[in-house]
This record gives structure tokens, sequence and C-alpha cells, in this order.
């Protein structure tokens, strides 16, 4: 998936047909040709607003050319309360795998390697179902914990979710502490955790390893945190800060360590590797 199709622009047959191929910032308004964009790591040139990307493009910036291999990709999601809203659960996974080119969860995991450094990255993808955290999901962090803890690497977990997946219940919040206590165990082995937060990072992935990271970096104007703000708001009955669920605010109230650009990202991450890892 690529920036045109996240925003639902079509390529179209004929040049004539030219306004398909422009992104509209949703920020500043600017309109701009789409391969201008894209060639900045998909990040708008006039006011550094950051588009979503897809786990495939977040993977290809942060890893090594040719050197990510995926791991545990047959893990596929079952229907144990056989969940229905409007739709049925299975029909949501199947509109997912529509969505990610076939995959069936939302976390693509993997060894890499980062500017040399062999490092577990897992990332996540808000266009399978907002990118939330279930029972396979959950699965692929811990088993990309226990491979950092066998080879001892470093992890790096790229969040964009919305949360718990309430279509799994209470099987979805036990990830919550499955993955916690896990990266109590890569604490334990004296083996660093990046946690970078990408927009959104709410619910029950904010709620757990997103914030659970030796270093905590997010993207500009990062939406992060656990309620949305109209709950809180009429929870607690008052006024909200402006911007308090941004990453700039949060950072500000040394709820985060560093805000980063995404095309200094992969520098970052080499760098505070390097550093935790005593690697030249």
């Amino acid at each position: 998936m690529n920036l045109g199709s996240l925003f639902g622009f079509k390529k179209q047959s004929s040049s004539s047909e030219a306004p398909s191929h422009w992104v509209k910032c949703p920020k500043c308004q600017a309109l701009m040709y789409y391969k201008e964009v894209d060639a900045l790591c998909n990040v708008c040139p006039k006011c550094s607003h950051h588009f979503r990307i897809d786990a495939e493009k977040r993977v290809e910036l942060l890893a090594d050319e040719g050197s990510f291999e995926e791991k545990d990709n047959n893990l596929t999601p079952n229907d144990p309360l056989k969940f229905v809203d409007k739709k049925s659960y299975k029909k949501r996974i199947e509109e997912g795998k529509v969505k990610t080119g076939g995959r069936a969860s939302s976390v693509i995991s993997g060894t890499c390697k980062i500017d040399g450094i062999e490092t577990e990255l897992v990332v996540f993808d808000f266009a399978f179902m907002g990118g939330s955290l279930g029972s396979v999901e959950g699965e692929k962090i811990v088993r990309a914990i226990n491979r950092a803890i066998e080879n001892r690497r470093g992890l790096v977990i790229v969040s964009s979710s919305g949360g718990a997946r309430m279509q799994e219940s209470t099987y979805s919040l036990m990830q919550m502490s499955k993955t916690s206590a896990a990266l109590k165990r890569l604490a334990d082995n004296k083996l660093p955790y990046i946690s970078v937060l990408t927009d959104p990072t709410m619910g029950g992935v904010s709620a757990s390893f997103a914030f659970l990271g030796d270093i905590i970096i997010a993207e500009p104007n990062t939406l992060i945190g656990f309620a949305g703000a109209r709950v809180i708001k009429q929870t607690i009955g008052a006024d909200l800060p402006e911007g308090f669920q941004r990453a700039e605010f949060l950072l500000e109230h040394g709820l985060i360590d560093k805000v980063v650009n995404r095309n200094e990202m992969k520098d970052t991450i080499a760098t505070l590797l390097k550093l935790f890892l005593e690697r030249d």
C-alpha cells in the first residue's frame, strides 16, 4: 500500500486525469504532486505533516536494504467468541487482509539490520482493523522478545494502534500483561527496547508495551493517549489543554523522551542501539 491508495487516490490511465496524482495535506491544505511527498518519506514539504504509512513502508525506511526477514507470518487469528457487531469478526479479518495485501495481522515482525546492527523489529499497521492488539499481535511481540533474548539483540516496536481489539474481549486484554511480562525478561537480560510511537497510539497499546521502552520516541504531532479527548472532557467536566494528547505536549511534560522526524528516525534508532549495546 502506498500513500495514494491510503487516501483513496487511484491511478488513472490517461494523463488528462492528472489530478488523481495529487495529494492534499490535511494540516496546511497544500496541494502537492504525490511523487514529491513520497520522495520525502511521506512527509509534507510545506508544513512537515507526517502522513500515515503502512507497515511495509515503515520496514523499508528503518531496515537496511534486503536485511529484513519476516517471522511468524503463519499466525492467524481465530474467533473464540464468535463475535458479531455490525459485521462478524471473521468478516472484519477478511477485510483487513484485503487492505493489507493478504496479511492476517496488524503486525509485521522479524529480524533485520539497522545500520548494520541486528535487531528484532515489530511494526504495527493501522490499515488492519485500526492496528488493534489481538492474540496474534501479542504472540508476535512475545516471540520477537524471545528472539532478542536468545540472540542478544535490541528490540524496536513501532506502534500505530487504536488499542485492544474489542472482538477478542479478554483474550485481547491479556496481551497487555503478556507483552509487559516478556519485556521484563528483556530488561532482566540487559537488552534495549526502543518504543516508537506513530499516529495514532491509543488505548491498550499505549497502556502497556508502548510506554515501557527504555527510550520512547514519537513522530511529530502523533496522537498519543488512552481514551479520546471527548470522553476525558465528559468524565472530568473540564476543558483540556490544547494539543494535550500530541507528541510535543507529552515531550514537554516528560512522558516521552524525544520527538523525531521520520527522515531522521533510522539514524536516531541506530545511534541508540549502538549506545545501549556498546557497539561501534
